[in-house]
């Protein structure tokens, strides 16, 4: 059996297009059926169908792709239990085109550091969304709360 390329995108919200990470992974070489999608679902949320569907697509041999890390996943751990899943099945993790390798300390850094930024990035978009919503029972007008 010949190794496969599975392809995952994913949006947060309906508003948004998937059209560029689609674009993305085709020129990857990604084949449109091998192409996973979560459409309106974050990075945090564990109930993924479309990332269930592709991780379970994949076999050993096989490479999983992301065109970035952030669309696998919004926090370190998280990234890094998909990250130990697909490897400890033999299954590769390419980001944007770079095969990441679990082994090699370069490889773990340049999966670390990404990995942060998405948490960081996906803390501030909760922070900011808590900014713009009236203060809750605990909280005072002034922030002290």
């Amino acid at each position: 059996m010949s190794e496969l390329l599975v392809g995952y995108a994913r949006v947060s919200t309906d508003e948004q297009d998937l059209t560029a990470q689609r674009d993305a992974l085709l020129a990857l070489g990604i084949e449109p059926k091998r192409i996973y999608v979560d459409h309106g679902l974050t990075g945090r949320d564990r109930n993924r169908p479309g990332l269930r569907e592709a991780l379970a697509a994949c076999r050993a041999g096989d490479t999983f792709v992301v065109t970035k890390l952030d669309r696998l996943a919004r926090s370190v751990r998280d990234a890094h239990q998909i990250a130990d899943d697909l490897a400890g099945r033999e299954v590769k993790l390419s980001i944007g085109g770079s095969v990441h390798d679990p082994a090699d300390p370069m490889g773990k850094l340049l999966f670390n550091v990404p990995a942060m930024v998405a948490e960081f990035e996906g803390d501030l978009i909760r922070a900011r969304t808590r900014e713009g919503k009236p203060p809750g029972p605990h909280h005072s007008r002034r922030g002290f709360g």
